[in-house]
């Protein structure tokens, strides 16, 4: 766990803020013995807080619930263990949003209404939305100000209510599910398939850098996808290799995809 890796890990001076503050806050709070934790991390932020701090011990990653994308890095002393996450002091709090459930709202919308009421990226974790309701996680610190001031998102009312950790109910996202043969697991043939476009297009996605596979981004065409990879494509959305099947008489791989809705 050395300061100076930030140089060696980051890639762009947002890269270097970022882990900087990282840094301050988990070493401060490993210095003097008590709980401390990070924003809200992406997948590859992520990663980079991963090689940043090694093998330090005490270490986890924090998102409301075990299926979590975004997540905290949090450092725990030995006195505490991973249950008081959970507990009424968490640094994570769920919140639950009901609306009139003929207006259907996405996680755009919900993200989208959350900026606007001028809340940091950064304090929002993941946004599960279902029918009629969402639920999402934000940091303690910020929850106090959107129940307070969050009230719609678009021209749709909600009404917000705190959930306690340990009884957050995520919904399963809609999914439209897409069974295709491929010539490979190329990741530009899989995206083609997702979404519907020509592979050529998709190599234009991934090649400009807007494709991502389980939140870590990728600019290779050709990378091989593996079975249960979840790809997000910004301006498109997300999908799941699903299911890898056997081989056509064609010599193709039959393959099941999953779109979210």
């Amino acid at each position: 766990m050395e300061r100076s890796n930030i140089e060696k890990i980051a890639q762009t001076a947002e890269d270097k803020l970022l882990l900087a503050k990282l840094w301050d806050k988990i070493s401060a709070g490993i210095r003097r013995d008590i709980p401390a934790h990070t924003c809200f991390l992406s997948p590859r932020e992520q990663e980079m807080a991963r090689y940043l701090f090694g093998e330090q011990s005490g270490l986890v990653r924090f998102g409301g619930y075990g299926d979590a994308e975004r997540k905290m890095i949090c450092y725990l002393p030995d006195y505490l263990d991973v249950d008081n996450l959970y507990d009424a002091g968490s640094p994570v709090v769920c919140l639950h949003a009901e609306y009139y459930e003929g207006d259907t709202l996405s996680h755009r919308d919900f993200l989208g209404a959350l900026m606007g009421a001028g809340i940091a990226r950064d304090t929002v974790g993941d946004i599960c939305t279902g029918k009629g309701c969402c639920d999402f996680f934000v940091s303690a610190e910020i929850a106090p100000y959107i129940l307070q001031n969050f009230s719609s998102a678009g021209r749709t009312r909600l009404h917000l209510t705190q959930v306690p950790l340990n009884q957050a109910a995520v919904q399963e996202p809609e999914v439209k599910e897409l069974r295709d043969t491929l010539a490979s697991l190329r990741l530009d043939s899989v995206i083609s398939a997702g979404f519907r476009i020509g592979r050529s297009q998709a190599a234009q996605f991934i090649s400009a850098g807007k494709a991502a596979i389980d939140g870590l981004p990728c600019e290779k065409p050709d990378k091989a996808v593996t079975e249960g990879a979840k790809i997000s494509v910004r301006g498109l959305g997300k999908i799941k290799l699903q299911t890898v099947g056997g081989q056509t008489k064609k010599g193709r791989i039959s393959v099941i995809i999953h779109r979210y809705m």
